[in-house]
């Protein structure tokens, strides 16, 4: 029974740094990746949807992205969304496709980036510590119920931080992995 709360745990911590890893490719670095609009909403049909689910984007140069909207009269809502996040990006639509140059970035800029992803690297690892720290309690419960012995849990808390450690250091490998790309000119 304990062991299905640690797999339980192990998953949620898995899904955690999955979620940094997506959240640290919308992080610009000097190249054109497609997930850099990841985080875009366009106003399209009276609503706001993700730009993936108004048009297709491809990245067919290291400094070019190219936006091929699914409808040709959202183009401009398009090219206003990516202009209006803060990714410093300056679309031009050129009939049915908005091309999005990807300037290099300044060193100042790059530095901010690497703060914001040192943000997210926090937000992860307080997440897989949550995840921890709802599992201790789970086990402490039902030892206080009398479904698992002392000795089990204690084993079962050890083999939790050692799950929690490992997940800590996937995101730390993740983030200085990015932080090279972000920096490296």
């Amino acid at each position: 029974m304990t062991a299905k709360t640690l797999e339980q745990a192990r998953n949620a911590m898995d899904k955690a740094v999955e979620a940094v890893h997506r959240e640290f490719n919308t992080v610009r670095t000097g190249k054109a990746t497609p997930a850099l609009l990841d985080t875009v909403r366009v106003e399209a049909y009276g609503s706001s949807m993700p730009l993936n689910q108004v048009a297709n984007v491809s990245a067919p140069e290291p400094s070019l992205l190219v936006v091929q909207p699914y409808d040709q009269n959202i183009a401009g809502a398009i090219a206003q969304a990516i202009q209006s996040g803060d990714l410093g990006l300056n679309p031009s639509v050129d009939g049915a496709i908005i091309r999005v140059p990807v300037p290099p970035l300044s060193e100042e800029r790059r530095k901010e980036m690497v703060k914001v992803l040192h943000r997210m690297a926090e937000e992860g690892r307080i997440s897989v510590r949550h995840i921890r720290q709802e599992t201790r309690n789970e086990l402490q419960r039902k030892q206080r119920e009398g479904e698992a012995g002392e000795d089990e849990i204690h084993r079962r808390l050890e083999e939790l931080q050692e799950i929690t450690d490992r997940h800590v250091a996937k995101i730390d490998a993740l983030l200085e992995k990015r932080e090279a790309e972000v920096m490296e000119v």
